[in-house]
C-alpha cells in the first residue's frame, strides 16, 4: 500500500510541469515548494540565503535575467516574504522534520528546468492533458516528479517508523551543475550522518530501481575568450589579429588532447561565438568548453590542458585570452551499505518489479557535491534511481514522466530512509 496520496502527487507534479524555472530562477517553484512544506508542517524550513553558501554559487546568469524571472514570480503572487529571501538568485530551501532520537538523514532532490521549449504535439501528454509549460522552459529531465518526490517523503515521514531528524534538501541550478556545491557548504550538512539522492528516468522503465548509480563523471565547464584587434579582412587583412583563427586553432586541439590511461576523459567545444561581419576580422569570441573524466583527477588533467590549448592558440594569433570556470562537480561513488537497504526496501514495495543493484550514470551530476561531504565527515551516501518510462530522451523536447514512478520513488526512499535510521550502518 502506497504511503502517499497518487492524484495529489500528480496533481502536484503536474502544477511544477506547467511552470519550470532555469537555474538559480526557481523563485516560483521555491515559493510553491515552501507552501506545501508550511502546509505538511516541518520543524524548520530554510530558504534562499538562509538555505545555502551563496559564496560557493557557480554559473550564475546575467542579473537581467535573474530580474525578470524573479518579476515573473511577482507578477504570480508570490509570497513577497519569501520572494525578498531569493532577491539576487538564492533560490531553493532546506526542510528539516525532528522526529525523535536518531541520526539526521539527508535527501537531496534538484528543482530547476531546463532553457528550451516543449512539444506542442498532440502524442505529448502534457500538451494533449493541458499542463505543457507556460514559461518558455521545460522540466526535460524530471525534476518536477523530483520535487514532488521530495515533498511525498517528508509528507510521508511524518507517518512512518523513523527515528532522527530528516532534511531534505531541494537543490536549485542542477543542470548548470551550479547549486550542489552551494548547498554541500552550507551549515545544514554539517550534522548529515546519511544521505539519499534520487533521478527519474536514466533510461531506466517504469517499476525498476537502481539501488546504486555510481559511474559519475567529474565535470567542469570553462568560459573561454580570445581578445584580437580589428582589421579590413579585404584590404589590410595583417593589421588585424584574428581571435577567430585563434579560437578555431584552440578548439581543433582540443580535441587533439591525449586520452588519458586512468579512465576515460571527454571534451566537447559546445558554444563558439563572436565576430561582427564577414569581411571585419573578428576581435572578440568566446566559447563554452566542458571537460569531464572518470575520476575528479582526471577532469582536472582535461581542465588543465584544455588552458594550456588556449594559451598556446592565443600565443600563435597574437591575441589575450581569459578561461573562467563555470560549473563544476566531481565524481562519487554509492556506499554499498545503503545501497543494500534501498535494494532490500524496494524488493517490498508495490510497484516495484525489478531491482538493479549498480548501474553507471555516464554523465555527471552535482550532488557528488553533497555525497562527498557527508562521506569525507565519515558518514554514508547514495543515490538511487528510479526508472519511469519516457517518451523522449531527458532534455529532449517530447520528455515526459509516468506518474506511477511517484509514489515508488516515494515508498522506496521513505522505507530506505527508515532502515538506515533504526540499523546505523
Amino acid at each position: 500500500m502506497t504511503r502517499v496520496d497518487r492524484e495529489r502527487l500528480v496533481a502536484l507534479r503536474r502544477e511544477f510541469h506547467r511552470q519550470p524555472e532555469p537555474a538559480w530562477r526557481e523563485f516560483w517553484t521555491t515559493a510553491r515548494i515552501v507552501e506545501e512544506l508550511e502546509a505538511i508542517g516541518v520543524d524548520e524550513l530554510y530558504v534562499g540565503r538562509d538555505a545555502l553558501d551563496g559564496e560557493h554559487r557557480i554559473a550564475l546568469p546575467e542579473d537581467a535575467a535573474l530580474g525578470e524571472w524573479f518579476e515573473r514570480a511577482r507578477d504570480a503572487g508570490v509570497d513577497e516574504e519569501t520572494l525578498a529571501a531569493m532577491e539576487g538568485g538564492y533560490t531553493g530551501c532546506v526542510a528539516v522534520v525532528d522526529c525523535g532520537p536518531g541520526p539526521t538523514v539527508g535527501l537531496r532532490v534538484d528543482i530547476d528546468g531546463l532553457p528550451r521549449a516543449e512539444s506542442t504535439d498532440d502524442e505529448h501528454v502534457p500538451a494533449k492533458e493541458g499542463f505543457r509549460s507556460e514559461t518558455g522552459a521545460m522540466h526535460a529531465c524530471g525534476h518536477d516528479g523530483h520535487a514532488t518526490i521530495g515533498l511525498g517523503v517528508v509528507e510521508a515521514i511524518r507517518d512512518s517508523e523513523f527515528s532522527g531528524t530528516l532534511k531534505v534538501f531541494f537543490q536549485p541550478a542542477e543542470e548548470v551543475i551550479g547549486g550542489g556545491k552551494a548547498m554541500a557548504s552550507s551549515e545544514h550538512l554539517a550534522d548529515v550522518d546519511y544521505l539519499y539522492a534520487v533521478h527519474l528516468g536514466l533510461d531506466h522503465p517504469t517499476g525498476e530501481v537502481v539501488a546504486g548509480i555510481d559511474g559519475f563523471l567529474a565535470v567542469e565547464h570553462l568560459d573561454v575568450r580570445f581578445e584580437g584587434a580589428p582589421g579590413h579582412a579585404g584590404a589590410k587583412p595583417e593589421e588585424g589579429r584574428n581571435a577567430m583563427q585563434a579560437m578555431a586553432a584552440a578548439v581543433q586541439n582540443m580535441y587533439g588532447i591525449s586520452r588519458h590511461s586512468d579512465g576515460a576523459t571527454r571534451v566537447n567545444a559546445g558554444v563558439v561565438e563572436g565576430g561582427t561581419a564577414s569581411n571585419i576580422i573578428a576581435e572578440d569570441v568566446r566559447a563554452q568548453i566542458e571537460v569531464r573524466g572518470e575520476t575528479t583527477e582526471l577532469k582536472d588533467y582535461m581542465s588543465d590542458r584544455v588552458e594550456d590549448v588556449v594559451a598556446g592558440a592565443a600565443r600563435m594569433h597574437e591575441c589575450e585570452f581569459d578561461v573562467s570556470l563555470g560549473g563544476q562537480a566531481p565524481s562519487a561513488t554509492s556506499d554499498q551499505a545503503l545501497v543494500d537497504y534501498v535494494s532490500d526496501v524496494a524488493g517490498g514495495t508495490e510497484g516495484v518489479d525489478s531491482i538493479v543493484e549498480r548501474d553507471e550514470l555516464g554523465g555527471s551530476e552535482d550532488a557528488t557535491f553533497l555525497m562527498q561531504a557527508v562521506q569525507d565527515r565519515g558518514g554514508l551516501a547514495c543515490y538511487v534511481g528510479v526508472g519511469t518510462d519516457h517518451p523522449g530522451g531527458h532534455h529532449t523536447a517530447t520528455f515526459d514522466v509516468d506518474e506511477d514512478s511517484l509514489p515508488i520513488g516515494i515508498d522506496v526512499l521513505v522505507g530506505a530512509i527508515e532502515r538506515v535510521a533504526a540499523e546505523r550502518p
